[in-house]
Formats: C-alpha cells, sequence, structure tokens
C-alpha cells in the first residue's frame, strides 16, 4: 500500500524535475544581444617592393669584352657582371707610376739642393734669392708628388671600373649592352633588385591620416591568410596631387615566407573604436536572400531580418535588425524546425 501511494508523488517529483529542466534548456538557448566597443579597422591593398634596388651606369669608357649575367639570373653581393677592355685603363695607371717615380727623384735632388745651400748660404758663397728659390723647388717638387700620387689613385680607380660588381645580392631585372657596345661614363648597365629586404607600399587616404599617426602600426595580411606585423613604416609628408593620398611604405620583419617584389597584400590599421552588436553564427539563420533571427518577443519566437558585417571567431556582426538588450535564439536552424513541428 505503501508503494502504491507513493507512486502518484515519484511521479509528480519526475513531472516537476522534467519540467524544471526545460526551462533550463530554453534560458540557455537564447542570447542577449549587447552593445560592445569595437576596433574599427581599415583594410587596403598594398603591393611589395624591393628596399635595394638599383641601375648600374659605367664609370669609365671602353668596349664590352664579356658578360655574365642576363635578365633573371639571381646573382651574390660581389660577383662579376661584365668585364670592359682595359687596356687605355692600364696605360694611363703604367703613366701614373712612373710620373709618381719622377716626381720622387726631382723632390729629392731639390731636396739636396736646398739643403746644401743652407749650408752655404752664411759663408757668402750664394745669394738669399739662390737660396729661395732652392727652397721654392723643394716645395713645389713636394707638391708634384702629391698630384701624382692623386693621379694614380684615380688611375687604379678607372681600372677597376672595367670590371663591373654586383652591389648587393639580389635578381637582375634588366641587361641593357650587348658584347661588343663601346659605353662612355654614365651609361645603364644592368637592373637589379634585392629580395632580402621588402616592403608593402599603399596609398591612405587624408581622412585617416590623424589616426594613422597616433597609431603606426599595421597588418599585413599574405596571399595564404597568414599575417606579419610592422610598426616600420615611411609615412610621406606630402599628398598625391590627383588623388590626394599620402604614400605609405611599410618596411617587412624577417620572415620566411615566399615574398617577391610585385605581390598584392593587404594592409590594415586600427581608426578607433565604434559600438557594434555581434552574435554566435549558430544564430543566424539563411534561406535564400534572406538573412535573420528569431527574437524573442514575450515568449514568442519571431524572426526578424538582419543586415551583416565580418564573421571572426564564430561571431558574425550585426549592422542592423538588432539592438541592445534584444533576446535571440542561439541555435537558429533548431528553432526553426521545433516549430514547424508544432
Amino acid at each position: 500500500m505503501l508503494t502504491k501511494y507513493n507512486q502518484p508523488l515519484s511521479v509528480f517529483i519526475s513531472l516537476l524535475f522534467s519540467l524544471f529542466y526545460s526551462n533550463q534548456l530554453l534560458a540557455d538557448a537564447l542570447f542577449t544581444v549587447k552593445n560592445s566597443q569595437k576596433e574599427q579597422v581599415i583594410q587596403l591593398d598594398a603591393t611589395l617592393e624591393a628596399i635595394n634596388k638599383a641601375t648600374l651606369s659605367a664609370q669609365t669608357s671602353g668596349r664590352i669584352v664579356k658578360i655574365n649575367f642576363d635578365s633573371n639570373d639571381y646573382v651574390n653581393e660581389g660577383e662579376v657582371l661584365l668585364e670592359i677592355t682595359n687596356k687605355e685603363q692600364g696605360a694611363k695607371l703604367a703613366a701614373s707610376e712612373a710620373d709618381i717615380l719622377r716626381a720622387k727623384v726631382a723632390y729629392k735632388e731639390a731636396r739636396l739642393t736646398y739643403e746644401r745651400y743652407k749650408k752655404l748660404f752664411p759663408k757668402g758663397a750664394i745669394s738669399q734669392g739662390d737660396l729661395d728659390q732652392a727652397e721654392a723647388a723643394a716645395k713645389s717638387n713636394q707638391q708634384q708628388i702629391k698630384a701624382a700620387e692623386a693621379n694614380l689613385i684615380q688611375a687604379k680607380e678607372s681600372l677597376n671600373y672595367t670590371i663591373v660588381r654586383a652591389p648587393f645580392s639580389g635578381v637582375v631585372t634588366e641587361r641593357h649592352v650587348e658584347v661588343g657596345e663601346t659605353i662612355n661614363p654614365g651609361e645603364p648597365l644592368f637592373s637589379g633588385l634585392s629580395l632580402d629586404n621588402l616592403r608593402a607600399v599603399t596609398a591612405i587616404p587624408q581622412r585617416y591620416l590623424m589616426a594613422l599617426r597616433e597609431n603606426p602600426e599595421f597588418t599585413i595580411t599574405l596571399s595564404d591568410g597568414s599575417q606579419l606585423f610592422s610598426d616600420q613604416i615611411t609615412l610621406f609628408s606630402y599628398a598625391d596631387q590627383q588623388t590626394h593620398t599620402f604614400k605609405v611604405r611599410i618596411d617587412l620583419p624577417n620572415n620566411d615566407k615566399l615574398l617577391l617584389p610585385g605581390m598584392w597584400v593587404k594592409v590594415a590599421f586600427i581608426n578607433g573604436t565604434r559600438q557594434t552588436i555581434t552574435i554566435p553564427t549558430s544564430a543566424v539563420l539563411t534561406n535564400n536572400e534572406l538573412t535573420a533571427v528569431y527574437r524573442d518577443v514575450k515568449g514568442k519566437a519571431v524572426l526578424t531580418q538582419i543586415r551583416l558585417g565580418k564573421t571572426q571567431n564564430g561571431y558574425i556582426e550585426v549592422l542592423a535588425g538588432l539592438q541592445d538588450g534584444d533576446k535571440i535564439s542561439l541555435d537558429a536552424y533548431k528553432t526553426r524546425q521545433t516549430l514547424e513541428f508544432k
């Protein structure tokens, strides 16, 4: 009899527990919309370029006798790019060396004469004019040595200019000459760039100028989705006359990514903060062109259309359709199934 009377009580307790558990699930299935401060990110297109790039020009005249590299070839720093005939430069070097020897001999002779005149002058064997002339000759010949040494340095440099070497390691982008051509000083020979140090170049509208000055840091997003961060930037102090934008150069940090000049990347910087609403992506219902959520209105699920922004880490930004304090279903598709079965 005791079991018989206790049975309705146990059923009541089980029903009460089930009702409490269902209400708890209902409460857990709702998401409360809240306004939050979010950093406003400005994203721009940028192009990679080499920091070190140059066009080598001839520094002496002559005929090209050998070219060792062509366009798109990789060269190491110090490697010989081309060779120029050096007979004329070699002859000037030999003449400069002979001039130095001649000047040194003349100075030695003039110096000995001056020293000899200094000893004879007190005895009255020579005049003051002869002594002054000997001193001037010695000084003049000493200056001739310095002039000859300067000419020797110039001749050596001119001879060295017949061997053109790479100023840094990199890729030849253009070859401007052919074997057999006669060149003169100033004519371009090779153009090249280094792949070691790169930077991203973009242009920002003038309305973002102050924000970038206050927070000069960029996030660089590569084509594979990976990101680099850099605060080494050069912001130009003048605007483009036609677009009224300011050029920005962003030095890339050392990395192991395959980056080449001319590639496109995305760069972004922070332009202050703004109020925004973000909700879980599971709360969004998409049906053809309709994007909506189930909003709780006095206990009823009301389908409410919304306009969305960017998605990040499982949450999506709501641009319009919801306001602070709204409660929405956390699982929109589950809510729809529940409503369809009723």
